[in-house]
């Protein structure tokens, strides 16, 4: 079969309804592309106010921008074992910023994809990219849904065990970006969306919290015997993060990614709070595994809010579940209650940054070994 390759997105699902037009549309904010920090969005030159924070922040949102880039670089020439190319990534991005939908995330990534050349117009490109599309809506969505052969089905259309990880990764990245900048978005009294989200699917069943398990991953780790020089830096780097000791060895498969996403966990300050909206994020979300590392909150299992209770755990435990189920609703009205009990922005803005790294650790540990 020929093989045809056109600019923008000229290309449909079926060889007969190829469009070889060469003038593609363009996306609603254009200038949302050319923005130097890729990760905030234009958040630091709006946000005059939080310039304070921002400084304070200053280790942890290098590392997130260095993540965005590392993940979404200008450029990008596929390997034979790296496959996914720069099309794949944005467009797995897109589709994370719509189902959390914030809209700041989607007209970058809608604008910086608009002029990036699709896949051809071959049944198997476009096997590949609806498989890629709806692993990345499933995962950000309700990571229950995915399993073993959600896995398997990636691997059936050519992406290798590099390709998967970095995928998750990116699909991580972006549930992670997407709820710092909804949160960003609160603390300036900021709407975070322009249009009718979707529904929340339900939390995760209740069975499988509270019982110790091993991480089984679906991928096959890397071997130490075949490990790059910048696999075992990264691998070294990690032994420093225990919980870490059983899945990096598959997510050294990109370790670039494994490296910042380190780097990353190790900049984000934990405390008794943040500790508590990173397990609820994980209730929510059904990271048995990584459930299992928090302690005292066993609570959790059986109902994640208790309306009856009113103080601090109960309103942080509130607020995490908001932000990690409709990010798009998020507002100032969630952060208000600590607040009124005399939190500061600083303390408010760790704890956001805390249900939006535990967002990405879920999703990703989930989707490469836990549904085995």
């Amino acid at each position: 079969m020929e093989q045809r390759r056109y600019p923008g997105h000229n290309h449909w699902f079926y060889e007969s309804q190829t469009r070889p037009t060469m003038s593609p549309a363009v996306p609603l904010v254009p200038e949302a592309a050319h923005i130097d920090d890729r990760f905030l969005l234009g958040l630091r030159q709006d946000a005059h106010a939080l310039q304070p924070l921002f400084r304070d922040n200053q280790p942890a949102l290098l590392a997130a921008r260095d993540l965005s880039q590392l993940l979404f670089p200008d450029s990008l020439t596929p390997t034979l074992t790296h496959t996914l190319t720069l099309y794949d990534r944005l467009s797995t991005a897109l589709t994370v910023a719509q189902v959390a939908g914030v809209q700041r995330l989607c007209n970058h990534y809608s604008a910086r994809l608009n002029p990036v050349p699709g896949p051809d117009s071959s049944r198997e490109s476009n096997n590949r990219l609806t498989q890629i599309t709806q692993y990345a809506r499933q995962l950000a969505m309700q990571p229950e849904l995915i399993t073993a052969a959600s896995v398997s089905a990636l691997a059936a259309v050519g992406l290798t065990e590099p390709d998967i990880v970095t995928l998750s990764q990116v699909i991580g990245f972006v549930s992670y970006q997407a709820r710092v900048v909804a949160g960003l978005h609160a603390l300036q009294g900021l709407p975070v969306r322009w249009l009718p989200g979707i529904t929340p699917p339900p939390d995760a069943e209740r069975e499988g919290f509270g019982v110790a398990r091993r991480w089984h991953p679906t991928l096959k780790p890397l071997e130490q015997r075949y490990a790059s020089a910048r696999q075992l830096t990264a691998l070294t780097f990690c032994q420093a993060q225990p919980d870490l000791n059983e899945a990096v060895w598959v997510l050294a498969h990109d370790p670039d990614v494994l490296y910042g996403w380190a780097t990353l966990r190790q900049r984000l300050e934990a405390n008794t709070f943040t500790t508590l909206a990173q397990a609820t994020s994980a209730r929510i979300l059904g990271s048995r595994w990584v459930f299992q590392h928090f302690a005292g909150v066993g609570m959790l299992i059986t109902a994640v809010e208790d309306d009856a209770k009113e103080n601090p755990q109960q309103e942080v435990i509130a607020l995490a579940a908001q932000l990690t189920r409709t990010p798009e609703r998020f507002s100032a009205a969630q952060l208000q209650p600590l607040l009124n009990r005399g939190w500061q922005r600083g303390e408010l803005f760790a704890l956001i940054q805390a249900v939006a790294i535990g967002n990405w650790n879920s999703r990703l540990l989930f989707a490469l070994g836990e549904a085995a």
